[in-house]
């Protein structure tokens, strides 16, 4: 069975919103300034170690629009490798081997874990992540923090009343400061 695993650009003060320039937003592309090649190899392999990408409408839209362009290794995987967009607006997908689904999130999801052995992907798509984190269907977290403090902006987890505890499993630095902390579900360890 396959296992979602949500990886994330993230500030010191947990704004993820426009880290790669789109544009409309007070603070926008604060990745690329910051682009090292030490951990752009570590997200081509995290991008090589997907079986799927698991997407929201908005990031679907966005990469969709995006990917199909690009050259390389990193994009002949993206581009080939099953995608699935969770938007009860679109009708259908239009990138290749995509697939939306639209259905009941729980059912929808646990399908398609069951298709996978290996690490479903969920990038960017905030409220699809805050989504599958209400139902507990996130395995694991990484979480890719950039040495600036925007001070404003959409961080990834919406306000909740109930503590969400992870469990800590690694950390690796980047020279230019970048810092990958990975965390699994609490209720997960064993």
């Amino acid at each position: 069975m396959g296992k979602i695993v949500v990886t994330s650009f993230m500030s010191l003060d947990g704004v993820v919103e426009a880290p790669g320039g789109e544009p409309g937003y007070a603070h926008t592309n604060w990745v690329g300034e910051r682009h090292h090649e030490s951990w752009q190899e570590y997200k081509q392999q995290e991008v090589e170690d997907s079986d799927a990408l698991l997407l929201g409408r908005v990031t679907y839209e966005s990469f969709a629009g995006a990917w199909p362009q690009y050259e390389g290794q990193m994009a002949d995987k993206m581009n080939a490798m099953p995608k699935y967009v969770v938007s009860s607006t679109m009708p259908s997908a239009h990138w290749n081997n995509s697939t939306v689904l639209s259905g009941d999130l729980r059912t929808e999801v646990e399908a398609v874990k069951t298709l996978h052995r290996g690490e479903i992907q969920v990038a960017g798509s905030r409220t699809l992540v805050n989504g599958l984190k209400a139902l507990d269907l996130i395995d694991e977290y990484h979480f890719m923090v950039f040495p600036v403090v925007l001070g404003s902006g959409v961080r990834l987890f919406d306000e909740v009343q109930d503590s969400y505890a992870l469990e800590f499993r690694s950390s690796r630095p980047f020279d230019n400061g970048v810092v990958v902390h990975t965390y699994i579900r609490k209720s997960q360890v064993s």
